[in-house]
C-alpha cells in the first residue's frame, strides 16, 4: 500500500502546531526570486578566486535510469530517495558500460506510531548506461547488487517522523570502507539525540557504530546530506576532516541557505570510531543566519525564501583542475511565499493558516516585503497539506567556490559571507511526476515540491547522480550528468 511519508503532514498536526506555539518561533522571510531568462543565471564572486570553477556549462546531461523494483515495504524505493552515494568498488562488470562503481540507495521512510518502524533501509545498486529517452519505460533499470537491509535496526528509533537522512561512502587509509551516515528528523526531539553514524558497505553485516554529535551545532543543520571533502583540501583548511555535512530545514531555522560542517568520526590514524556521545570537532564551512535568530531576511543565500528545499550536495572536481561545492534541491522562486496551504482558486494566490496570522510574517513578496492584508486570510476549501508554498518552485544547483569556504575555514570571511557564483536550472530535464501521485502533499504544476532528492559523485570518472523524486510512479529515478 502506497503511504504518504515525505509528506509535510507533521506540520499540519496538532502535535507541531502546539509545538509551534509553545517555541513562540519568529520566522522571517525575504528574497527576491525572479524567474530565471535562462537555465544558468552567474552571481558575482565574493572574492578572487584562485580556483578554476565548474561552470553549468560543464556539466553535460546523459539521461536517467530506473531504480529495480522491490517488494512491499519497506522493501521498496518507493517514497525513498533521501539518501545516495557512490562506491567506487561496487560492481566491477560495470566498467564495460563506461559506468563503473555502484549506488547505495535508501528506500522507503520510516513511518512514527510503530506504522513502519524498519523503514530507511539500504540498498546497493548497478549503475546502467544512462538513455536520454522521455518515456520512463524506455528507460534503462538497474539491478540489485545487495538488497534492502534494515542497517540501522535498533538506532534512531524515535527518529521515525519524517526522517532526515544522508550517506557517504569513504574508504580512508585509516578506518577503511565505511558508510558514513546522518539521522534526524524533521522536528528534533528535545533533549537532542545524536545524529551520525556510520556502518560497513557489506550490507549483511552493517556493523554500525556511533551516534555522535557534529559539536555543538543545531541538529536542524546538521543531518540532511552527507559527501566527501578532497583530502589535500582537507587538510590544508580543515584539520583533516574530510567529511561534509549539513542540512537545510525549510523556515530557515537551520539558517537561511544550506549549511555546512567539515568532520571526522575517527580518533587518529587507527582508525577508532569515536566513543558514543561524542561530540566530534567540526569546521564550519557555510551557515547563515536562522530565522529563529532574527526577523529579517540578513546574512542569508541570495534570493533566500523559506520554501526552500536543498536536500543533496557534492564536492566537485575534475581531471582537468576545476572545482565547486554544489547543492542540489527546489527552489522556491515565486512572487509570494506563505506558511498554511494551498489556494485551490490559483497558483498565484495564498493561502495562509489563520491560527499564525499575527504571531509571525506568515506571507511575504518576493522582494522580502509582507504580504498586502487582502493575502493574510485562510483561504475555503483548501487541502490539509500545511507547510511553506510558494506560488512558483524550481529544481536547480547551486555552485559555490572552494576558496570561499577555504577563507571561512581559515577566519578571513564569516560563514554567512559565501554565496553561489552560478545556478543551473533542472527542470527541463525532469519528468516531473508524471502519475500525479500525492498532488496534495506534492502540489502541482509551478508549485510542486520535493523535485530534486540526494546528489552522489563519482570523482575518478566525473559522473554526477542525482534523484528526482515521484518520476515513476513513488519512486526516484537516477539523473546522470558528466562534469567536464
Amino acid at each position: 500500500m502506497r503511504r504518504r511519508i515525505f509528506s509535510f503532514a507533521i506540520i499540519g498536526s496538532s502535535v507541531l502546531g502546539l509545538c509551534i506555539l509553545s517555541l513562540g518561533i519568529a520566522l522571517a522571510a525575504r528574497g527576491v526570486a525572479p524567474r530565471l531568462a535562462s537555465p544558468t543565471v552567474f552571481l558575482p564572486l565574493v572574492a578572487t578566486s584562485s580556483t578554476q570553477l565548474v561552470q553549468p556549462g560543464d556539466l553535460q546531461y546523459l539521461g536517467a535510469f530506473r531504480l529495480p523494483d522491490g517488494a512491499a515495504r519497506p522493501r521498496t524505493f518507493e517514497y525513498g530517495g533521501n539518501a545516495l552515494t557512490f562506491n567506487p568498488g561496487g560492481d566491477p562488470s560495470g566498467a564495460r558500460d563506461g559506468f563503473p562503481g555502484s549506488l547505495f540507495v535508501m528506500g522507503h521512510e520510516r513511518m512514527p506510531y510503530g506504522e513502519l518502524p524498519d523503514g530507511n533501509q539500504v540498498a546497493e545498486i548497478t549503475i546502467p548506461a544512462p538513455s536520454l529517452a522521455r518515456n520512463l519505460g524506455e528507460l534503462p533499470q538497474a539491478v540489485f547488487l545487495q538488497n534492502f537491509s534494515n542497517i540501522a535496526q535498533g538506532y534512531f528509533t524515535q527518529l521515525d517522523e519524517i526522517p532526515r537522512v544522508g550517506m557517504a561512502y569513504l574508504n580512508h587509509p585509516a578506518t577503511g570502507a565505511k558508510i558514513h551516515l546522518a539521522w534526524g528528523q524533521h522536528l528534533q526531539p528535545d533533549p537532542p539525540i545524536a545524529s551520525h553514524a556510520w556502518f560497513d558497505p557489506n550490507l549483511s553485516a552493517p556493523n554500525l557504530r556511533g551516534a555522535w554529535f557534529i559539536g555543538n551545532q543545531s541538529l536542524d543543520s546538521v543531518n540532511g546530506y552527507l559527501f566527501e571533502i578532497p583530502s589535500a583540501w582537507a587538510n590544508q583548511y580543515a584539520n583533516g576532516r574530510v567529511l561534509a555535512t549539513g542540512r537545510y530545514r525549510d523556515g530557515g531555522w537551520s539558517g537561511m541557505g544550506p549549511a555546512l560542517f567539515a568532520y571526522k568520526p575517527w580518533l587518529n590514524e587507527t582508525g577508532a570510531p569515536a566513543p558514543d556521545g561524542t561530540r566530534l570537532s567540526e569546521t564550519p564551512l557555510l551557515l547563515y543566519a536562522k530565522s529563529t535568530e532574527t526577523e529579517n531576511i540578513e546574512r542569508a543565500l541570495n534570493d533566500y525564501q523559506h520554501p526552500d528545499e536543498w536536500e543533496g550536495g557534492a564536492w566537485l572536481t575534475t581531471a582537468s583542475g576545476k572545482a565547486a561545492v554544489i547543492f542540489a534541491g527546489t527552489k522556491s522562486t515565486g512572487a509570494k511565499y506563505w506558511y498554511g496551504y494551498v489556494n485551490p482558486a490559483g497558483a498565484h494566490l495564498p493561502c495562509v493558516d489563520g491560527d499564525f496570522v499575527g504571531q509571525f510574517t506568515v506571507c511575504r513578496l518576493a522582494n522580502g516585503a509582507p504580504c498586502p492584508p487582502s493575502d493574510l486570510t485562510e483561504c475555503a476549501g483548501h487541502t490539509s497539506a500545511r507547510g511553506w508554498w510558494s506560488t512558483r518552485m524550481d529544481a536547480q544547483i547551486l555552485f559555490y567556490n572552494p576558496d570561499d569556504l577555504a577563507r571561512v575555514a581559515s577566519g578571513q570571511m564569516q560563514a554567512w559571507e559565501p554565496q553561489p557564483y552560478a545556478r543551473l536550472d533542472l527542470d527541463e530535464r525532469l519528468f516531473l511526476n508524471p502519475a500525479g501521485i500525492e498532488i496534495e502533499m506534492l502540489g502541482a504544476g509551478a508549485q510542486r515540491r520535493f523535485r530534486i532528492g540526494d546528489v552522489a559523485y563519482d570523482r575518478a570518472n566525473g559522473l554526477l547522480y542525482i534523484l528526482e523524486l515521484f518520476a515513476e510512479d513513488a519512486k526516484p529515478i537516477v539523473h546522470v550528468w558528466r562534469v567536464g
